[in-house]
């Protein structure tokens, strides 16, 4: 049986998809586990879907891939749709052993602070005085930040081997929906991979905020100073939103 897809279906969940007849389908594979709320991001063509799945389901069965396939989708988990306050967007996960955890620039407590990391806590005691030991970032995560990559899995030692599988397609439209929601929103986009979601934050009600990476490589050449985290705590008490507790 078909339907058509994009004619009956709410702009934020249609954009990005092809507005022609397609066979529905149930969410493949792994996107099974994508937490219902964010689902919403793919309820027309599941064909990009379709592909990224079958391209993970080998990766999965063949390399050793990062992070375990039960927390690919854990940022959304942790961070359900409704709850969000702010967003900050990676490049793609950590491909050493134990670090990758799900949320971008985080890794589980028991491992070293990444120096990306060390340099976020640097700005974060610079502009607010408060003293970050805790690298997996679960609390920032439970407060409304989605801690999501541009790519969710990534081969171990091989960095941006899973670029251009699929994942942009699938953070795209995550973008999208965030955008297109009435809540004020925080979007924190660090160094060029993250600046070019920014075209997809258009709503006006939101707060865009861009700055160089956290990287060693170019934290003294605009991330240090940007001033984000108190911009992004000011704007939610404008908005009358409750702040971030860093």
């Amino acid at each position: 049986m078909t339907y058509e897809i994009c004619g009956n279906l709410p702009d934020e969940i249609s954009i990005g998809f092809s507005c022609k007849n397609e066979e529905l389908k149930s969410f493949p594979g792994i996107f099974e586990n994508l937490p219902e709320d964010y689902k919403k991001a793919f309820s027309g063509d599941f064909s990009k879907l379709q592909n990224l799945d079958e391209f993970l389901q080998n990766e999965y069965n063949t390399q050793k891939i990062y992070p375990p396939k039960s927390q690919i989708f854990r940022a959304f988990e942790l961070t359900p749709l409704h709850t969000v306050k702010a967003v900050i967007i990676g490049q793609d996960p950590y491909h050493g052993e134990n670090q990758a955890n799900g949320l971008s620039f985080a890794v589980n407590n028991a491992e070293k602070t990444p120096p990306s990391l060390k340099n976020i806590f640097k700005e974060v005691r610079a502009e607010t005085g408060e003293i970050n030991t805790s690298p997996d970032l679960i609390p920032w995560a439970e407060q409304g930040i989605l801690l999501m990559n541009s790519v969710l899995t990534v081969r171990a030692g091989e960095p941006n081997s899973h670029k251009g599988k699929g994942w942009e397609e699938f953070t795209d439209a995550v973008i999208t929906l965030l955008n297109n929601r009435t809540a004020p929103t925080v979007f924190m986009l660090w160094g060029a991979n993250a600046a070019q979601k920014s075209i997809l934050i258009t709503n006006p009600q939101h707060l865009l905020l861009t700055a160089k990476h956290p990287s060693p490589l170019s934290a003294n050449r605009g991330f240090f100073g940007c001033g984000h985290f108190n911009q992004m705590n000011a704007f939610l008490k404008q908005n009358d939103i409750s702040p971030i507790i860093l």
